[in-house]
């Protein structure tokens, strides 16, 4: 029987998001530089995109480009940028074709001028898909994000748009950069490493993680599917016990 069809239909991740981590090591066990590694990533992103097609998964959010990302050197996040241009340009029609809403999340402004203008052109051309919500973290940090969220919300006090009693959990959602998405219900690390990196830590305080040895360049389908297995085999309690759920 594959994979796929062990997967119960029912119990499935409304939101699935993916440190993607190895491109590097993978080019340096295939004797490359790190570059061919992020090359060779893109078939993994067209992978995740169309597994969470297959099982109409609606959200899928991709940690492309951390804040301290920008700390690299200065010819790999030129390559980088430079690839995220021309990666969008040549799957955006298929995104397209196939119903994927695209849609970024970080602070954008860091973005070269070209880059921005791409990823703008691609989330307008996608904007009315009903299909998954395919989000890229770019340049994105969680606790920035989460510090933004507090400055919103400070200035809406002082304008006296806001009072302290609205000061609540869903107010600081719809000041996050995922305010129109759900929390993530399953968080997904290749390569091996069990760290969270500054990602998504506010949305993933329910989230079932998932770490794999396999490294990012060569996730496919397969693996895809072992971590929903993975998901759909744990009891999810949000701090109640196994009987309440069961009553």
């Amino acid at each position: 029987m594959n994979l796929i069809d062990q997967i119960d239909k029912n119990n499935l991740p409304d939101h699935v998001a993916i440190i993607m981590d190895g491109n590097g090591r993978w080019a340096k066990q295939n004797g490359k530089e790190r570059t061919f590694g992020h090359k060779n990533a893109l078939k993994a992103v067209r992978s995740s995109i169309e597994s969470c097609r297959r099982l109409e998964i609606k959200y899928l959010t991709l940690y492309a480009f951390s804040t301290e990302n920008w700390n690299r050197p200065k010819l790999e996040v030129t390559f980088l940028m430079k690839l995220l241009s021309s990666s969008i340009k040549a799957e955006i029609k298929e995104l397209h074709q196939n119903n994927v809403r695209f849609n970024i999340i970080g602070d954008l402004s860091k973005l070269p001028s070209s880059a921005r203008k791409d990823l703008e052109k691609a989330i307008e051309f996608t904007k009315d898909n009903t299909g998954t919500v395919l989000t890229l973290a770019l340049s994105y940090g969680s606790k920035e994000e989460i510090l933004s969220a507090i400055k919103n919300i400070a200035n809406q006090y002082k304008e006296g748009s806001i009072t302290e009693a609205d000061i609540n959990e869903e107010l600081v959602h719809q000041n996050l950069y995922t305010h129109n998405m759900p929390m993530v219900d399953l968080m997904i690390r290749t390569s091996g490493e069990t760290r969270i990196s500054n990602f998504l830590l506010w949305q993933i305080a329910y989230a079932e993680l998932y770490f794999t040895p396999v490294l990012w360049p060569d996730f496919n389908h397969e693996t895809f599917y072992e971590a929903i297995l993975s998901y759909q085999g744990r009891e999810r309690r949000y701090g109640k016990i196994s009987e309440q759920l069961t009553n």
